[in-house]
């Protein structure tokens, strides 16, 4: 899905330069509607990106490192750092989202987009797919621990 959604974002970004710049016709609604693909793209992507083990990490000890200690720093990063992180998004973010829903926020601009309030819901969804994801890989962490533990003691 991703993938297709950032070749639909990068033709609509050509649509408007090309309406712009050559038909000197403008859209708003078009416009946002490259941030909207933008912010979906990486807020709802975050979690897939984690999955795959995909997010920059800084890996001079770490890909030196038996499976064992990596599955504890995996760990330890997860409970200690990205479900906080993810909490705080979501708890900080709840008031400001619902008051945008409870408005059925729409853009401040003429012609632009009726839907912010669904922009702003992915400040929402964003950690919650985050702290899923994050608790599968906790899981397949204790597990490899589990084993290492098992195998060394059986």
């Amino acid at each position: 899905l991703f993938p297709y959604t950032t070749l639909f974002r990068s033709i609509i970004t050509f649509l408007v330069v090309i309406l712009r710049y050559g038909f000197n016709v403008g859209s708003i609604a078009l416009q946002e509607s490259i941030s909207y693909f933008h912010a979906f793209i990486f807020m709802l992507g975050a979690a897939y990106t984690l999955k795959h083990d995909g997010h920059v990490r800084v890996d001079i000890f770490y890909r030196k490192m038996s499976k064992t200690k990596k599955a504890w720093i995996d760990l330890l990063g997860t409970v200690l750092l990205l479900f906080p992180v993810c909490l705080f998004i979501f708890i900080s973010s709840w008031d400001y989202v619902f008051t945008s829903w409870r408005l059925f926020e729409e853009s401040a601009e003429a012609g632009g987009l009726a839907y912010v309030y669904i922009l702003k819901t992915a400040l929402l969804i964003m950690p919650i797919l985050l702290l899923l994801q994050g608790t599968a890989l906790a899981l397949r962490n204790l597990l490899i621990i589990k084993e290492t533990k098992d195998h060394n003691h059986g």
